[in-house]
């Protein structure tokens, strides 16, 4: 059973800093791409991160550039992206999803808020 479970999400006041987890199981994780998007109220889901299967490269949104940092743990089959500097305008749902040219998943999401 194929499982992506994000944590970290919550409530943090404008410039604080949170680092979300995702954790996966039921797939063979260092083969697929791992990626967070988020999706805030009213508005289209948005790519935020991506990380190869091997690590050895990223990309980011130009809105999240320089503030937030994803990476991964094949040996713990999680990836991450630590967030800093937040703003208001990152407040969102921040989804994992795994890519491979064979399949792909998604997790359920945690919430994000930024907010003083």
């Amino acid at each position: 059973q194929v499982q992506l479970v994000e944590s970290g999400g919550g409530l943090v006041q404008p410039g604080g800093s949170l680092r979300l987890s995702c954790a996966s199981s039921g797939f063979t994780f260092s083969s697929y791409a791992m990626i967070w998007y988020r999706q805030a109220p009213g508005k289209e889901r948005e790519l935020v991160a991506t990380i190869t299967s091997a690590g050895d490269s990223t990309n980011y949104a130009d809105s999240v550039k320089g503030r937030f940092t994803i990476s991964r743990d094949n040996a713990k089959n999680t990836v991450y992206l630590q967030m800093n500097s937040l703003k208001p305008e990152d407040t969102a749902v921040y989804y994992c999803y795994a890519r491979s040219p064979w399949n792909t998943y998604w997790g359920q999401g945690t919430q994000v808020t930024v907010s003083s």
